[in-house]
């Protein structure tokens, strides 16, 4: 970070922090908390993680041990995200983010990530050392991404690891612990790497401005939106054409739905719309639905 810049995100950080001690707790500090720790991703990560449970036949406890950890985790990479970085929105201006805004103190939100994180642990590790270990490995992946890769050309690697591990994580707490198939680790694992570059689009140029540089920042908007839409609909392939057997045709649905997707929200830069991440969601939300309907794919795990 440029040093000018430094001294304005600091100068502006301690003008909050006082204006925030002098104004007396916040009102909805509750609901700031809320906004504060991305609650559609996080949502939409632990649906995700709800469907897998279904689909490989954990059972109710099983099923509900498994969303409580993923719901956790989400929650404390959510809060440590925006913690982190509040002295960059700060200098941006980022008058949507609530500790920007006053809603909520960042003691707060530190003390949240931090027991979200240690909830985590256990809930993790009720599914089996093994399944929780692979859990845990990719919230550590996500901390990691927030707290040093984020800045590195590598930003896409704690993505592409905690999506990845959650199929993993699924499937090791059954009987006999087995491992995914391949092309169901892949479609994840591609999904989660497209889910980076689609969600740093619409900040790309306050991050540049506050120094982030990971690697959509060092390769441009444009080309950052190809690699991003390619890597979804590459998840996309992966889910259809992976499982053995003939592709249903609702396979090729999925594919055409996929790759209009790509052309019309995920590979085209927007400015600050949210439009090319809620079309990678959207996009997920088709791999789910088809993963249900072709659950025999799963059913040598059970």
């Amino acid at each position: 970070m440029p040093a000018a810049t430094a001294a304005t995100a600091a100068t502006a950080a301690k003008a909050a922090t006082a204006a925030t001690a002098a104004a007396g707790p916040p009102r909805s500090a509750v609901s700031g908390l809320l906004r504060a720790c991305h609650p559609v991703p996080a949502a939409a990560v632990t649906l995700l993680a709800a469907a897998l449970a279904a689909a490989v036949g954990r059972g109710l406890p099983g099923a509900a041990f498994t969303v409580a950890a993923v719901a956790a985790g989400q929650l404390s990479v959510g809060w440590c995200n925006d913690r982190v970085d509040l002295r960059r929105d700060l200098a941006t201006g980022r008058r949507d983010k609530p500790l920007v805004r006053g809603a909520v103190r960042p003691a707060a939100v530190t003390a949240a990530a931090l027991c979200a994180l240690l909830l985590c642990v256990p809930l993790s590790l009720a599914g089996g050392w093994l399944a929780g270990s692979a859990h845990l490995c990719g919230v550590a992946a996500a901390w990691a991404y927030n707290l040093r890769l984020k800045n590195t050309a590598v930003s896409w690697l704690p993505y592409a690891l905690a999506f990845g591990l959650l199929p993993a994580f699924v499937t090791l707490g059954l009987s006999g612990a087995p491992w995914p198939p391949w092309w169901l680790t892949a479609a994840a694992a591609l999904l989660g790497a497209g889910a980076h570059f689609a969600n740093v689009l619409p900040d790309i140029d306050d991050d540049l401005a506050t120094g982030v540089s990971g690697l959509p920042h060092r390769i441009g908007a444009r080309r950052s939106a190809a690699v991003g839409g390619l890597l979804v609909l590459g998840s996309a392939v992966a889910l259809v054409v992976g499982p053995p057997g003939r592709v249903p045709p609702y396979g090729w649905v999925l594919l055409a739905a996929t790759a209009s997707a790509v052309l019309l929200g995920v590979g085209r830069p927007t400015g600050r719309s949210r439009i090319p991440f809620l079309a990678t969601m959207a996009v997920a939300g088709a791999d789910v639905v088809l993963l249900v309907v072709r659950g025999t794919d799963l059913a040598g795990l059970r």
